[in-house]
């Protein structure tokens, strides 16, 4: 699996970073810094979940989706994923195959620029 992103800093998203919204979470992607060293971040804010086991579950989930996921990810890209509120009541299945098709989906958007 890959190593996480810690740092404030490289959560900060560029102008023109690839983004797939999906109605359980939001992914987008950009060049990684370091060659062969991709990683991803995982945010769920206060804001969007106000009790710290909702927090840690929406994390849970995610890095259970990522990993599964993880075929799909490109080596050169760096990922961050944002938990919205529906992502509580997500089955695993569901969960699993909506990560596939928007990381599928961002790695189109990165071998042909222009696509929304």
């Amino acid at each position: 699996m890959r190593q996480t992103i810690r740092k404030h800093k490289d959560f900060i998203a560029g102008t023109d970073d690839p983004v797939v919204k999906t109605p359980i979470f939001i992914v987008r992607s950009r060049p990684t810094l370091w060659p062969g060293d991709a990683k991803y971040g995982l945010i769920a804010s206060k804001k969007t979940f106000a009790h710290a086991h909702d927090r840690n579950r929406a994390k849970r989930l995610l890095r259970v989706w990522l990993r599964d996921c993880e075929s799909d990810m490109s080596p050169e890209m760096d990922y961050i994923v944002i938990a919205r509120t529906a992502i509580l009541d997500a089955t695993l299945k569901i969960g699993t195959e909506t990560m596939k098709e928007a990381l599928d989906k961002l790695s189109n958007e990165k071998n042909s620029p222009g696509i929304n």
